[in-house]
């Protein structure tokens, strides 16, 4: 797997943004000077899924005053991805594209196919503007993500520095 200091794979998959049919191609240079947070499902039209994905949709304008842009990702098609966007109530307002990693070629760079189950691990990665990994975190499949938590972390790391156990955005940085 992929981890803290890697250059984040390169792609260009087809997304589901909004309601329609219309599918861009997404790749990282369309987020080019912005950090990233990239996060997988195992698949859609599931039960924790859609905890996390609206989760991480309430705090979407958190993340843009961060000038992070929210991706999220599974190895459902785009139709899947568009068919329940428009079945589930809270994924009609969906804040941030969901890509199509169908080929699994994403999830499989990154090494988070899960090996019994055949899908993307249940991963989260927070990437810096120069496209390196600064943060991963891997739950199991049944476990659903902390979207508060990731936020956290973003803060300690835009803000710079060593940062202590729990600190929070305000508290300083450790002192040397």
């Amino acid at each position: 797997m992929l981890g803290v200091g890697q250059k984040f794979p390169e792609f260009k998959l087809a997304a589901s943004v909004g309601l329609s049919m219309d599918f861009p191609a997404l790749s990282l240079a369309d987020y080019a000077g912005k950090w990233k947070v990239i996060f997988f499902w195992p698949k859609d039209f599931t039960f924790v899924c859609p905890t996390e994905i609206t989760a991480f949709g309430a705090l979407n304008e958190d993340f843009v005053k961060r000038n992070t842009q929210v991706l999220g990702a599974s190895v459902d098609s785009e139709f899947v991805h568009l068919a329940w966007r428009n079945a589930h109530p809270g994924l009609k307002e969906l804040p941030f594209p969901m890509l199509a990693d169908i080929k699994r070629e994403l999830s499989a760079a990154l090494g988070i196919i899960d090996a019994k189950a055949g899908v993307s691990q249940r991963a989260v990665y927070i990437v810096d503007p120069e496209n390196v990994i600064r943060f991963v975190m891997v739950t199991d499949l049944s476990v659903g993500r902390n979207s508060n938590e990731v936020l956290r972390v973003l803060d300690a790391l835009q803000a710079g520095g060593l940062m202590p156990c729990d600190w929070q955005p305000g508290q300083p940085a450790i002192k040397l």
